[in-house]
């Protein structure tokens, strides 16, 4: 009589789908791995930082005390179990976790990338005398003089390799110029936003 509980080929079925269904140790192990290194990068984050991620509380606290540890051992034992707290986290706790991640990343890279092209400008004014009417013509409550002042001094101390008190100077200027600009552009989208509510209200009153 065939038994009802085998497979046509001599085993349970049950048992061959509940065996390749489960993951391997290996990938076990690779989760684990790298939910230990997300663990790692959010405690070598700034503290205020991690404490604007949407975590658990307990996983939150076991990071920023992880991050008060200095001797080594004590830091060691301390990172273990922040991995052990995010092996506790859910698919969709982790995913919000590496968004933000990520979020920064790309925030840091814009951030990079701006220094850059104020670097490239700095350049720029010190080889072209164009360069700074249009920085004039951009930002006419600049000081004229005293920015040709540094220009010739940052060029002085590049070609007698002086320290580079001008040329850093240069460089403060138009980082004050880019933040302010970045703010006067945030500060002009939100009031655009609240008229753009304020219409919808209108709209709604009619």
């Amino acid at each position: 009589m065939p038994n009802p509980n085998r497979g046509s080929v001599g085993f349970q079925s049950s048992e061959f789908e509940e065996k390749y269904d489960r993951p391997s140790k290996t990938e076990l192990k690779r989760q684990s791995d790298a939910l230990q290194d997300l663990g790692h990068e959010l405690v070598d984050q700034p503290r205020d930082r991690v404490k604007r991620v949407p975590m658990p509380e307990d996983v939150r606290d076991a990071i920023l005390e992880c991050q008060s540890i200095k001797n080594h051992e004590g830091r060691r034992r301390a990172l273990q179990f922040v991995g052990k707290k995010m092996r506790s986290l859910t698919e969709e706790e982790v995913a919000i976790i590496q968004r933000t991640i990520e979020g920064w990343k790309g925030a840091s890279k814009a951030d990079t990338a701006a220094l850059h092209a104020l670097e490239r400008r700095r350049e720029k004014l010190l080889v072209d005398e164009k360069a700074l009417t249009t920085l004039l013509g951009e930002h006419p409550e600049l000081d004229a003089q005293h920015l040709r002042t540094l220009i010739r001094n940052a060029r002085k101390e590049q070609a007698e390799n002086k320290p580079p008190k001008a040329y850093r100077e240069i460089f403060q200027i138009l980082k004050d110029l880019d933040a302010k600009g970045r703010a006067a552009a945030k500060a002009a989208g939100e009031a655009a936003d609240d008229d753009d509510e304020d219409g919808s209200d209108d709209d709604r009153d009619e």
